[in-house]
């Protein structure tokens, strides 16, 4: 999974469409290899990105849970957490 999309379910507040279109870029950029589509691709790249937007908040406000909502500075802190076990800081010799 492409390490920039980032989980959009079961936040409070609640996922703006602004979260998903930035997730649905990032996912067709990811899988189009485009970071910025030719003129010649940019109604389909732009086309796609739509489409899986559109599903994307489908597929958010169908879903359920039982678990307490998440909030994003929880995570972020959580993210800090990780990326400071994954890489440490180099102690100089």
């Amino acid at each position: 999974m492409c390490r920039n999309i980032k989980t959009l379910f079961n936040f409070a507040p609640p996922v703006t469409p602004e979260e998903i279109h930035a997730a649905s870029l990032q996912f067709v950029r990811k899988i189009s290899g485009f970071a910025k589509p030719s003129k010649a691709n940019e109604a389909a790249f732009n086309a796609a990105v739509d489409d899986v937007a559109s599903v994307s908040a489908r597929l958010l406000a169908s879903l359920e849970t039982n678990a307490p909502a998440r909030t994003r500075e929880e995570e972020a802190a959580k993210a800090r957490l990780r990326n400071a076990q994954r890489f440490p800081e180099k102690v100089a010799p």
